[in-house]
């Protein structure tokens, strides 16, 4: 029987909020988002939070990290290794990543000490680490720390089932920096779906069935969820998915787990112990919708595992909507194609005028014949527009 609480281990000091304006990735101030919003929709009263989880030493960083990079990291001495997860460093920054890795391996350990009890870390920045570096927005390879401390502490395996929308390398590439990687989470288990909707759900299918025989054979001993909204087809920088495909990846999940808790429970055994992470989620002109598909994530943890009855569903903003109405307007020949009238109208379609580059670029792509780079230097030229390609373009409000 299930604990009807979800137990989130969740610390106000693994935000990062300082220079998270100059960061590409608001990954770092996710969790604290997610769960404002939690408490906006009434959902935190269904969540038990733990925020005296002790953060990780240097020493814990060294289990599969190198003495520089770790040094580089905390202390700001090297500034190309320090920045090299992608992210503005900071100070606060290596502090908040001691409490996420943390979080991560307190959520999956208290998972395994209580089976009952979903686990959540509001938690993203692992997959994509290196032993000798960052990369990709990830700081610290925390899956990788945490389960080699679980293998080693308690002698547990596990299976990361990672739909972010990209590749979790950091498992794979501390293989051999950290050897014990290899037995913590066998090398068929770091588990990161291929495909486009129905054979992208295919694929987590299948790895659900090879995934039930090393659990009931005793190989696998937890799994951990990393539901990405970047594999949601109209994030920024990934796309695998649709919103229906997106949503039924998690409810297959959550069902997969409740016949494996009935599975065990046949067996004489404890349910199957199951922690939820975030990873990544990218939308410039739409963060809430980012926030809303992991919010729809928790529900239905808690409807399907946790026997409540929460009613939310998921809102992704339609990114590609003002490209098709600019298409539109442009081949409708009672609008002069005059520049200013044009951004007037755009500025109708976003709520706060934000394009990057290459958004813009397909948004108005052939407009009166211009390249890319020269119609936005016009239009930043003409006071329409103000940004850079490379940091992007906003439209002037005012």
């Amino acid at each position: 029987m299930r604990n009807s609480k979800v137990k989130v281990f969740y610390a106000q000091k693994q935000v990062l909020t300082k220079n998270i304006e100059h960061s590409y990735s608001k990954s770092p101030l996710k969790p604290m988002l997610l769960m404002q919003n939690f408490e906006k929709l009434g959902i935190s009263k269904y969540l038990d939070i733990d925020g005296s989880f002790a953060p990780f030493n240097r020493e814990d960083f060294l289990i599969t990290h190198t003495p520089e990079y770790i040094d580089a990291v905390l202390t700001g001495n090297d500034i190309h290794l320090r920045s090299s997860n992608g992210i503005p460093w900071s100070a606060e920054l290596a502090e908040t990543v001691r409490y996420t890795n943390a979080s991560l391996y307190n959520a999956i350990r208290h998972s395994i000490e209580h089976p009952e009890t979903p686990c959540f870390s509001p938690t993203s920045g692992f997959h994509h680490a290196r032993p000798s570096a960052g990369s990709g927005f990830c700081t610290f390879a925390g899956q990788v720390i945490a389960s080699v401390k679980l293998y080693r502490e308690l002698g547990k395996r596990g299976a990361y089932f990672d739909l972010d929308g990209h590749f979790g390398n950091s498992i794979e590439d501390c293989r051999d920096y950290t050897p014990d990687i290899s037995i913590a989470v066998p090398k068929l288990f770091n588990i990161n779906p291929q495909g486009r909707n129905e054979s992208y759900l295919q694929n987590l299918l299948f790895a659900f069935d090879n995934a039930e025989h090393a659990i009931l054979s005793g190989e696998i001993d937890y799994v951990v969820w990393c539901h990405g909204a970047d594999s949601h087809n109209q994030d920024d920088l990934g796309g695998q998915v649709n919103t229906f495909y997106w949503v039924k990846c998690a409810e297959e999940f959550y069902k997969w787990v409740k016949s494996m808790d009935a599975k065990l429970a046949l067996a004489g055994r404890v349910p199957l112990p199951v922690t939820i992470a975030l990873f990544g989620g990218y939308r410039h002109d739409s963060y809430e919708s980012v926030i809303s598909l992991h919010t729809k994530d928790m529900v239905l943890c808690l409807n399907t595992l946790c026997g409540q009855n929460v009613s939310y569903e998921a809102i992704v903003v339609d990114k590609y909507a003002a490209r098709k109405t600019i298409t539109a307007y442009n081949k409708d020949e009672k609008f002069s194609r005059n520049e200013k009238q044009l951004l007037d109208y755009m500025k109708t379609l976003t709520s706060d005028g934000y394009y990057t580059g290459y958004e813009l670029g397909k948004l108005i792509k052939g407009w009166k014949n211009h390249s890319m780079g020269k119609w936005a230097k016009m239009l930043v030229e003409k006071g329409y527009l103000e940004g850079t390609r490379k940091r992007g373009y906003r439209i002037k409000l005012g």
